[in-house]
């Protein structure tokens, strides 16, 4: 794993998060601040030019996270920001490094996220797609075999999210009504993992 291969993860990232911003705007509104599009959008569209300019992948993931928590609203930057920051923590100041620490980091930013967010699985929220999006990739050991399993968990846990009560955030002030509704975050999220994906094949 390389700041390289990071730039390119992110970016594509970023491209889908532009891609989907009406999606994800429409998915926010009926349970949310019908923010969630607008709000990654705008923090993706600042934090991708400065990916390659960064000297190492700390510096990479730090900026990432410090842009999330300034320019995207709701719970979502503080969210996204915090699992980015503790995986730069992470991967130090290192311009490369292998798989199972990449993936190690991976996991120190969800544990970052649900400490800071109190969610757990099943509270219809991000964390719902990237806990078994993470938990494939610790499974295979390595991003190149683990990438498109990681998308499918990743997919089912955001598709889970749909029947289920939210218990966490804006969603779950509506009760009852937040059922039937796919989470925006764990959406967006997904398109981190798909991003990955895309990356490595």
């Amino acid at each position: 794993m390389t700041t390289d291969f990071v730039t390119a993860w992110i970016t594509r990232f970023g491209e889908l998060i532009q891609e989907n911003q009406a999606m994800l705007t429409e998915l926010d509104s009926p349970i949310g601040d019908a923010d969630h599009g607008g709000n990654m959008a705008r923090g993706m569209s600042a934090a991708v030019p400065a990916l390659t300019e960064a000297a190492n992948l700390e510096a990479q993931l730090k900026g990432l996270g410090m842009t999330m928590l300034s320019k995207v609203g709701g719970t979502s930057g503080p969210l996204y920001g915090t699992f980015f920051l503790k995986a730069a923590k992470e991967l130090g100041s290192q311009t490369e490094v292998s798989d199972e620490v990449f993936i190690s980091a991976l996991r120190a930013g969800l544990d970052g996220l649900i400490g800071r967010g109190k969610a757990e699985l099943g509270d219809k929220t991000m964390v719902d797609a990237i806990t078994p999006a993470i938990e494939a990739l610790e499974a295979a050991g390595d991003v190149e075999h683990g990438a498109t399993k990681a998308l499918e968990a990743a997919e089912a846990g955001r598709d889970a999210t749909t029947p289920m009560l939210a218990k966490k955030g804006r969603a779950s002030y509506l009760g009852d009504r937040s059922i039937g509704h796919q989470d925006p975050g764990a959406t967006s999220a997904t398109m981190l993992f798909e991003a990955l994906a895309g990356v490595v094949a």
